[in-house]
Parts: structure tokens; C-alpha cells; sequence
């Protein structure tokens, strides 16, 4: 066994890791991330990209094994690691420390409860447990069913971009804290551009008018079984009506031939209502 480290090379690696993470996957992030938590970031543009040089990998040979990097904001730090290669939970952790974004001094682990080599390299070396909580999980054994409430039917394919991203404007409350949508639509492109999308699955909700008030996105990931969703909004004034469940409901309709076991969600109280399960939980550990 021949294990090295370089830092992460965007251009380079980007594909490589993506295949690492799908290869290392289980439901409860035991060993990292599903691989569209990090493509969805890295094609979004909220993350800060400008330290991604930050990131490490690491190799036995040339086989990526192990990888610490930030999503946003870049002080917290995440972990994949190979099942066999828990010896180098320790020297991820180290590094993590020494060499990964911090701001005013401040940086946090996010080790998932699943990840045991990390949970005890962080506590080794003095990092402690700050706040948790769990992710839901919607497991597709059982059928998901939610009807749309009158006024209100599906968007016809193709998505309308612009209508989309004036949902997601609204839907996130950006309009009550920054004012109307200006029209700005390339941050969209770029999400469609992203290598592994899968924007044809994705949901959009209009009412009467014609105006999209809830949005649903979706990154298929058939290695994985996995439907993962990523973004959900409603519109503030259409909120409460069962537009969000109506719209996993049809996810799980698009996803559930493809070969989707399951769908990933949130940690709102919202997901239980919808028969989504607790399985993965966050820990955020600092010093």
C-alpha cells in the first residue's frame, strides 16, 4: 500500500471524484457525501470557488481513497473516506486544521454520526461536538402519494429558466430581503451545465396565471439508487397548501421507474409529514 496526498485540482479532478463518491456511497453517509452534494455546490453560485485549491486527496496507487473539503461556507470542512482506509481518519482531521479555510480564527467539522474512525480522530484531537441534527430520507418501498390542491397544476417540459429562477428568488425569500428578482438567470445555466444534471426530472408547480410558485430539483443518481433532491422552494404567499408534498410526490412518480430506492430531504419537520425518515445525522464538531 502506497498512500500519498496532493491538493485537489478542480479542472483535473472533478469527474474522478464525483465516480469516488458514487462508489463509496451508503444511505447514511457512513463514508461521505453523496456525490451530488458537492457538483450541485460546485456549479452554484453561492459557493465561494476561490480556495478550492484547499481541498485534499488522497491515493493508494492511483485509486482515489480519501478527500477533505469545504461546501459553503468554507470553514466547514467535510470528509470522504474509503471503507479499509480508516487509518488515515487522524491525518485528514490533522490536516483539516492546518490547512483548510478558516475565518477570524473560526472552522468546523462536519462529521456524519456514521463516520466512527472520524468521530474519534476529532475527538483525539480536542475537537467537540457543537450541534447536531438529522437529514430525512424517504424510502420508496412505500408509495408516496399527494394530490396538487385546485388552482394549481405541473409545468409542462421543457422548464422555463426564467421562471424557474424567479421561483427560487422568491421561494428562498431573497425578494422580502433584497427586493424583486432582476432578472438574472446565468446561475441556472450553469446548474444545467453541470455534468451529472438531470434538470428534465425536476418539478415545477404554476398556479392560474401561469406563474411558478414551487420548485423541485432533481439529480438522478442511478449507481446509487438514489433520487437526490436539491433544491426545494414555494413561493411565500402559496406556502401551506401541499404544493412541496405534491411535488415530491411527483418526483417520486418520475424517479421510482428509473430504479430510485430512495429520496433524500431535509432536516424540517416538513419531510415527516411526507413519510420521510430520519438516517442521516450531521455533527458539527469545533475547538
Amino acid at each position: 500500500m502506497s498512500i500519498t496526498h496532493r491538493q485537489y485540482r478542480l479542472l483535473q479532478d472533478h469527474m474522478a471524484v464525483y465516480d469516488f463518491m458514487t462508489e463509496i456511497y451508503e444511505r447514511d453517509w457512513r463514508n461521505g457525501v453523496a456525490a451530488p452534494f458537492l457538483e450541485y455546490a460546485l456549479c452554484s453560485d453561492w459557493m465561494d470557488k476561490s480556495l478550492l485549491h484547499r481541498n485534499r486527496l488522497w491515493f493508494d496507487g492511483d485509486r482515489i481513497v480519501a478527500l477533505a473539503f469545504y461546501e459553503n461556507p468554507v470553514t466547514d470542512v467535510y470528509f470522504s473516506l474509503r471503507p479499509g482506509y480508516e487509518f488515515l481518519a487522524e491525518e485528514m482531521v490533522a490536516y483539516a486544521a492546518s490547512g483548510m479555510p478558516k475565518k477570524d480564527g473560526r472552522q468546523r467539522l462536519v462529521i456524519f454520526g456514521a463516520q466512527k474512525a472520524l468521530t474519534e480522530a476529532a475527538k483525539k484531537a480536542g475537537w467537540h461536538k457543537e450541534f447536531g441534527y438529522w437529514e430525512k430520507v424517504r424510502d420508496f418501498s412505500e408509495p408516496l402519494e399527494r394530490a396538487l390542491p385546485e388552482g394549481y397544476r405541473f409545468a409542462q417540459a421543457p422548464l422555463d429558466i426564467a421562471r424557474c429562477s424567479e421561483c427560487c428568488w422568491k421561494g428562498f425569500d431573497h425578494e422580502a430581503e433584497e427586493g424583486p428578482w432582476d432578472g438574472d438567470m446565468e446561475y441556472a445555466g450553469a446548474l444545467l451545465a453541470a455534468p451529472h444534471a438531470t434538470a428534465h426530472l425536476a418539478v415545477a408547480i404554476e398556479n392560474e396565471a401561469g406563474e411558478y410558485v414551487c420548485y423541485a430539483g432533481m439529480w438522478w443518481t442511478p449507481e446509487n439508487k438514489l433520487a437526490y433532491m436539491e433544491p426545494l422552494c414555494t413561493v411565500p404567499e402559496h406556502r401551506r397548501k401541499g404544493l412541496a408534498a405534491a411535488a415530491m410526490a411527483e418526483l417520486y412518480r418520475r424517479t421510482k421507474p428509473l430504479g430510485a430506492t430512495h429520496m433524500t430531504g431535509g432536516g424540517d419537520p416538513f419531510y415527516d409529514r411526507v413519510g420521510f425518515k430520519p438516517e442521516i445525522e450531521w455533527v458539527f464538531w469545533s475547538k
